[in-house]
């Protein structure tokens, strides 16, 4: 497992459009997945322990952001048959365990986390409307112990990007394992 913190990436950048399965088949369209005031995305996955730690605040999160009319979707960029636990069979295990209710989605040509320069699980981009790039950071300032957490970084964020206040351009990297790349 190598740990890695996500690249930065310039604000204001245009979301990539893309098109995924979920683990049950079914298509997704990035330009349908939008709530009235953005699009969270998060590339993440099943067995890195970091992302583990996080979904539960992830879920919690996405159900907050609807309420504000911004939707999320979860991207697995680590189907690799070096790492089962991240299939899409387990997927659907994991959709079930946590209760997601947001697309979780497979990855499985690796492209659409090279078009996003993912680097790590989680690594975590919130888009405004406009489908421009507004926050690209860590969930909160302590992923081991949720009972620790002093600042909700990401759930800021979404509040002041719904609210049409400015967004702190000062983001702190998401970290967690790197991605699974393929050969």
């Amino acid at each position: 497992m190598a740990l890695l913190e996500s690249v930065k990436i310039p604000l204001g950048t245009t979301m990539p459009a893309f098109e995924l399965k979920d683990p049950y088949g079914k298509s997704h369209k990035s330009s349908e997945l939008f709530g009235e005031r953005g699009l969270l995305v998060v590339f993440t996955c099943n067995h890195c322990p970091y992302a583990l730690a996080v979904w539960p605040r992830l879920v919690r999160l996405a159900r907050y952001g609807r309420g504000m009319r911004v939707n999320c979707a979860a991207i697995n960029p680590n189907i690799n048959p070096d790492y089962p636990d991240d299939a899409p069979d387990k997927m659907i295990l994991k959709i079930k365990e946590l209760g997601i209710d947001f697309p979780y989605l497979v990855d499985d040509t690796q492209q659409v986390a090279e078009a996003f320069k993912a680097q790590c699980t989680p690594d975590i981009y919130l888009f405004d409307k406009n489908k421009a790039l507004v926050y690209h950071g860590r969930i909160d300032d302590n992923w081991k112990d949720e009972d620790a957490v002093r600042c909700e970084e990401l759930k800021e964020a979404m509040n002041n990007m719904a609210a049409g206040r400015p967004i702190s351009s000062k983001q702190t990297p998401s970290m967690g394992c790197s991605i699974k790349w393929k050969g």
